[in-house]
């Protein structure tokens, strides 16, 4: 079993396959621990796969993950860490913007004891308005809302320990929340700086579209840190609200009915209507959220499904492997 994991994946990349590879290799070499190339082949519609498969073929130390279609980099990443078998797994993007050479320091970080070891891009030189204005606006919303106190979220170039990664579920755009999610099972997160070079080939996946996607994301998030366990308790302070101002408004109103014999549709029909929407609505709320609390029950059963439909996979046999 190797002890470093390093897991990429690919979508459309094929003038970075190559060069992505020979750098790792020679890195992870330096190192002198046992080490295995993880690539995930996210729909490419290049030669990306073709360029993974030929390289496959004559390293053994590579293992070549095909997904079925594009299902994004979370997906991605998530396809890469079920299968990889390292011990301390690190995850970066293919398109040559993350230094191989750095990966050193992150491995040193994780010998220190670390779970979670994030890069952080503090010199950036993406277009300032359309990249690093909202990076900034929610990287500091995320530490916000989180408590993880980190600068740069977004960068994929991180490293885990196994035991802490595998805990957490991948979805959506939820890649970019791990430390969140792991600080909620206790695990100990560092940042160290990294670089951020230019892309020299092929086009960006990333847009100002992402950046309402990754808001609605860190709503979720947000629930999900201080609810995932206990839905009732946001849905059902909410419910509870609307079901005691609904009941009391109308008590008020059966009082004035007993005691005025006021006519209460036609002198506060607004107002008992109001009453009414508010118990109703409290009541669907506490629905909401038993259903919830329903939810929690199956997320800790041993169902799990993954949010990735794999094509084949592929590693060339070591010649230790085959004389055992």
């Amino acid at each position: 079993m190797p002890k470093y994991s390093i897991v990429v994946p690919f979508h459309n990349e094929e003038n970075n396959v190559t060069m992505l590879y020979d750098r790792l290799k020679a890195v992870m070499e330096h190192v002198g621990e046992s080490f295995e190339l993880v690539f995930v082949d996210d729909g490419s519609r290049d030669r990306t796969y073709r360029m993974l498969e030929e390289i496959a073929a004559v390293d053994s130390r590579v293992l070549v993950i095909k997904l079925r279609r594009n299902f994004g980099q979370t997906s991605a990443l998530a396809a890469g860490f079920d299968h990889s078998q390292g011990e301390f797994i690190l995850a970066m993007d293919g398109d040559l913007q993350h230094d191989p050479d750095e990966i050193p320091g992150f491995l040193a970080k994780l010998e220190e004891g670390y779970d979670v070891v994030s890069g952080w891009r503090s010199q950036r030189g993406d277009n300032f308005i359309l990249r690093r204005i909202p990076s900034s606006c929610a990287n500091w919303l995320m530490a916000t809302l989180s408590g993880v106190h980190i600068h740069d979220f977004g960068t994929t170039f991180k490293a885990y320990r196994r035991e802490v990664i595998q805990n957490i579920p991948l979805y959506g755009e939820m890649h970019r929340f791990i430390p969140a999610l792991a600080s909620w099972y206790g695990a100990s997160i560092c940042e160290i700086p990294i670089s951020n070079p230019a892309r020299e080939f092929g086009q960006s996946h990333y847009g100002i579209s992402r950046t309402f996607r990754v808001f609605f994301d860190l709503l979720t998030i947000r629930f999900l840190l201080r609810y995932m366990t206990r839905p009732l308790h946001f849905f059902g302070s909410i419910g509870a609200m609307g079901v005691v101002t609904g009941s009391a408004v109308a008590a008020w109103l059966l009082v004035l009915k007993v005691l005025t014999g006021q006519h209460v549709m036609r002198e506060h029909g607004p107002l008992f209507l109001a009453a009414s929407v508010f118990i109703l609505a409290g009541i669907q709320m506490i629905g909401i959220g038993l259903l919830g609390e329903l939810q929690v029950r199956h997320f800790h059963t041993a169902s799990h499904r993954a949010p990735y439909a794999v094509d084949r996979i592929l590693r060339l046999r070591s010649e230790e492997s085959l004389m055992q």
